[in-house]
This record gives C-alpha cells, structure tokens and sequence, in this order.
C-alpha cells in the first residue's frame, strides 16, 4: 500500500465534496490534526473510520486502498483488497503492541528506579520486598498474557 497516494486519493475526495479537513473531522469525531495526517500519508485510518469515510464519499474501501477509483477486473481486485486489509490489519496489532511494549517498559522501569531510590535512601530491603515482589509479579503477569494472546512471539 502506498500511504502518500491513499493520502492525495483522500485529500481529492474531500476537495470534490467541497468541505474541509475540520468539517470533515467534525463529521468523522476525529480532530483535523488526523485528517491532515491522513492525507498527507503519514497517518491511515483506522479500519472502522475507513468504513465511514467509503461511505461519506460513496467509494468502496478497496479503492481507497489502491488510491484511485477503479472498476474492472473485480475478482482479482476483491482478493488484493482483503490481502490488502489483512496486511493493514497486521501492521495496525504489530503497532499497538510496540506502543504497549514501550509504555509497559518505561513504567516497569520508572518502578523499579523507585524501588532503587527508596531502598538506597532507608538502607532497609524489607521496607521495599513487598513493593518489590508486587513489581515482578506485575511484570510476569503481563510477559505470560503478551504471550498467550500472540502479541510476542516466543518462536
């Protein structure tokens, strides 16, 4: 998928219908931020925003994934599409992982410099050990549930 030709596809769309990016932000409850993003191509939509804007501009979903209005050779395009939207689907979970990943990481380890500090400070472990063990076990949980759910693959 090329992002920056979805972007002007979106960005032409728009024009034809004559509004802006805030009227059409307003129109789709996101910010106008996001829709220049969109159509700048740094930024896609989500898949349920995409069922919205294919049907404010009356276009089908595949054609916004190729950029461009088209008609012909329909089973061929169908299969490009959904291949299309499955490797959208992928990249959109393989993001939301990274950014859980990172958000966990730096709150583990914001916890533990605390724990450090606070052990560094009193001198006594035992005044830290629950906080400690309550840290680890936080920390498994969320490694066996990334896991399980086949967000990281242990392969």
């Amino acid at each position: 998928m090329d992002s920056k030709k979805i972007g002007a596809f979106l960005k032409r769309l728009r024009s034809e219908k004559g509004i802006t990016q805030e009227q059409l932000a307003e129109i789709l409850g996101v910010s106008g931020r996001t829709v220049s993003r969109w159509e700048t191509g740094n930024n896609l939509p989500d898949l349920s925003i995409l069922v919205q804007i294919s049907e404010f501009y009356d276009v089908e979903i595949k054609e916004i994934f190729n950029g461009e209005r088209n008609g012909e050779n329909m089973d061929n395009e169908l299969k490009e599409t959904l291949l299309k939207v499955a490797d959208y689907h992928e990249l959109e979970k393989q993001k939301a992982a990274r950014i859980g990943s990172i958000s966990f990481s730096l709150m583990f380890l914001t916890c533990a410099m605390a724990i450090v500090i606070q052990m560094v400070i009193t001198g006594d472990l035992a005044l830290v050990a629950g906080e400690t063990v309550i840290l680890l076990a936080g920390g498994l949980a969320y490694v066996y549930f990334m896991v399980k759910s086949g967000i990281w693959n242990m392969e």
